[in-house]
Formats: structure tokens, C-alpha cells, sequence
């Protein structure tokens, strides 16, 4: 069983002048994966507290997976990856690449996402993009890839 957390990054929605699509869509793709989720929040585009909620879930083994949805892109408050690179110890460039490739089947602009995926202890820790479309696009890149991936870091599997 993965047990997983969510986190929505969203100034507009942290401040209620925006209903959170992404989050629960990407709760429903891993609730049909058959993953457990053991805990969601949303929190504005400030990079101290995005990196001290991800501490907090990895540090404090409360989920093996925690995706993002939001702030990947290009704007001046886009910090999401550079959060996830500051509490990451081991980066996987390949999960990323994956989801971008996926993503520039369906639009060019999917070049310009600059979500990061990574492992912090016993957590793999995923951002995603801030639409709920492009939440399940890019979770369903990794779909066949992510549970040997939760599996090998939790040293439930050894083979690759």
C-alpha cells in the first residue's frame, strides 16, 4: 500500500478567491492506483512553507509519495522546484523527463514546465503541473513506473 500526500500550491487558492481542482484530482488518480491518502493541504506560492511541509510529511514518514500540483511554470512566483530541489537528496530526472515527454504529445507548452522529482529518505516527492488535466496526464506517465519505484525506496524491492 502507498500511502500518499498531497499539496496544492496556490496563492489564489490559499486565499480563497480559487476552488482547488488539481489536488483532487490527483487524490482520485492515486485513491485508483490503490494508493492510501494520508494527507492534503493547500499553502501559497512561498517557498518556506512549501519546504517545510514536505520536510514535515517525508522527515515524518507520513507518506511514502507526496506530489505537488502547482507553481512549476515560469512565473516570479512559480517556487515549487526550487522547494522540492532545496529537501530532495537524490533527484530522479527520468520520472520528470517522462512527464514533460507525455505532456509534449498533447501541447508544445508542456517544454516550459519545470517540475523536479525526487527522493527524500524514504519519500519520493513528485510536482505536478496546476491544471487537473495535465495532474492526471502527467501522474498517468508514471503510473507504470511508480509503484516499483515506492516499492524499491521503501527497500520492498530489491530487482529492477
Amino acid at each position: 500500500m502507498i500511502r500518499a500526500a498531497v499539496l496544492t500550491i496556490s496563492d489564489r487558492g490559499a486565499q480563497g478567491l480559487r476552488e482547488d481542482l488539481s489536488g483532487p484530482a490527483a487524490r482520485r488518480f492515486l485513491v485508483d492506483l490503490g494508493a492510501q491518502v494520508v494527507a492534503h493541504d493547500l499553502v501559497p506560492d512561498d517557498r518556506s512553507l512549501i519546504e517545510a511541509r514536505l520536510r514535515s510529511w517525508a522527515d515524518g514518514g507520513a507518506a511514502d509519495l507526496i506530489v505537488t500540483t502547482g507553481g512549476t511554470g515560469l512565473a516570479v512566483r512559480d517556487v515549487t522546484p526550487e522547494a522540492t530541489l532545496a529537501v530532495i537528496e537524490r533527484p530522479v530526472p527520468g520520472m520528470a523527463e517522462a512527464m514533460r515527454a507525455a505532456a509534449l504529445k498533447t501541447t508544445p507548452l508542456a517544454m516550459l514546465s519545470r517540475a523536479v522529482v525526487g527522493q527524500r529518505g524514504r519519500t519520493l516527492i513528485v510536482n505536478l503541473p496546476g491544471s487537473p488535466r495535465a495532474v492526471v496526464e502527467s501522474l498517468e506517465a508514471l503510473r507504470p513506473a511508480l509503484p516499483h519505484a515506492i516499492a524499491i525506496i521503501k527497500g520492498e524491492a530489491t530487482e529492477h
